[in-house]
């Protein structure tokens, strides 16, 4: 942080029931999370003085605070998509290091898999005709095809095959089977990825997110609130965000996501390089985003992503751990799935991972991590350094 202000850490992380959850509402999974991060801070409710969440509510997060009992001094409702929470992450970082909050509390909770089987919803994923969109919508462009014309771009440019495609779901799904939480577990292959239904060109179904329910909570607090919790302090080293396009004409290169711009600032901020990271905790709704985000953090030069991700080197034991929990790929992905990443993130870096723990050859914990999430169809992206106390 900057010279003169507080440092902040991560005291408490939470999921709550997670996967098919039929008759729990998102208000109760919000619930659920917040009291276990709580919980696993060793702090009570009456130390929040901020919270943020986006997603549910007329008044988010008025309604979820007040269902909560808390009455927040700080609050941000910023909603970028995925990113969100990475986001989120940083405007309450740089709240608490001012002296604008003590202890914000981060919280969300979806039940898409469960309001699509109850009828409640559908599975599109709609948009309005209005604003930018507008040009867009008469020629269909769906979320997902946003995404695989992205692909496409990068395998026409720099030669990436849909094989090295399929190992970054292939390595997510070995890395979810350590993951007792995670809604698939059973391993796959390359082969089981080319040959399911086809989805959009080129992603056939596992190259796509699975569709579940739950909720996760992650809570934030100025360093002289450390010594009162009964976790190791996972600290906030540094932050960036970005928003590049709202339509696809807009975007300039599509084999540029905008994380390009938000890990520069983060490692910048950090004062670290990303070969100094440990792990990566990476948004990945389809398999290109994993990919891409590799290259534009600068783990990789743009283009090399697909020779990257094979061999293994994303799966826990291997060169660079990526998606230790399996990711939306495999784990959980309950709608905006930023929050997820800084939970695994904190888990990884405190020891708390089980089976799935990333440890160096001589045994020790990782030091550093990188949690960088992305909103829309790589509109927003939002990255956070992490380093263990």
């Amino acid at each position: 942080m900057t010279a003169g202000t507080r440092n902040v850490a991560v005291v408490g992380v939470a999921l709550s029931d997670c996967g098919r959850v039929d008759d729990v509402t998102p208000y109760a999974l919000h619930a659920q999370a917040a009291r276990r991060a709580l919980a696993d801070a060793g702090l009570g409710r009456e130390a929040v003085d901020g919270f943020a969440s986006a997603g549910l509510g007329t008044l988010a997060p008025v309604e979820l605070a007040g269902y909560l009992g808390l009455r927040p001094t700080w609050v941000d409702s910023t909603s970028v998509g995925g990113a969100t929470w990475e986001v989120m992450a940083a405007h309450a970082a740089d709240a608490i290091a001012a002296g604008h909050a003590d202890a914000v509390l981060l919280a969300y909770g979806a039940t898409p898999r469960a309001d699509i089987r109850a009828g409640r919803r559908g599975g599109a994923f709609a948009f309005g005709a209005r604003g930018p969109l507008q040009f867009e919508a008469p020629y269909g462009h769906t979320l997902i095809a946003k995404y695989a014309m992205a692909a496409r771009r990068h395998m026409h440019r720099h030669g990436t095959t849909i094989e090295q495609l399929a190992q970054v779901a292939v390595q997510a799904r070995a890395n979810a089977a350590l993951n007792p939480e995670a809604v698939f577990r059973d391993p796959v292959t390359v082969d089981d990825v080319l040959s399911g239904p086809m989805i959009a060109d080129p992603f056939t179904r596992l190259h796509c997110c699975l569709r579940s329910d739950g909720g996760a909570a992650v809570l934030l607090a100025a360093e002289e609130y450390v010594r009162d919790c009964r976790t190791v302090p996972v600290w906030i080293l540094g932050t960036g965000e970005h928003v590049s396009h709202a339509t696809m004409s807009e975007w300039d290169d599509f084999t540029v996501s905008p994380a390009a711009t938000s890990g520069r600032l983060a490692f910048a901020r950090a004062g670290l390089r990303p070969d100094e990271m440990d792990f990566a905790e990476i948004y990945d709704a389809f398999t290109y985003m994993t990919l891409v985000t590799l290259e534009d953090l600068g783990f990789c030069a743009k283009g090399e992503g697909g020779p990257f991700v094979e061999k293994g080197r994303l799966r826990v034991g291997g060169e660079f751990p990526v998606n230790t929990d399996g990711g939306g790929l495999s784990a959980q992905h309950p709608g905006m799935r930023g929050l997820f990443l800084l939970v695994e993130a904190v888990r990884q870096l405190r020891g708390e991972a089980g089976a799935r723990q990333v440890r160096d050859r001589a045994g020790n914990l990782p030091r550093h991590a990188v949690a960088s999430g992305t909103g829309g169809w790589f509109c927003s992206s939002g990255t956070v350094v992490l380093a263990r106390g």
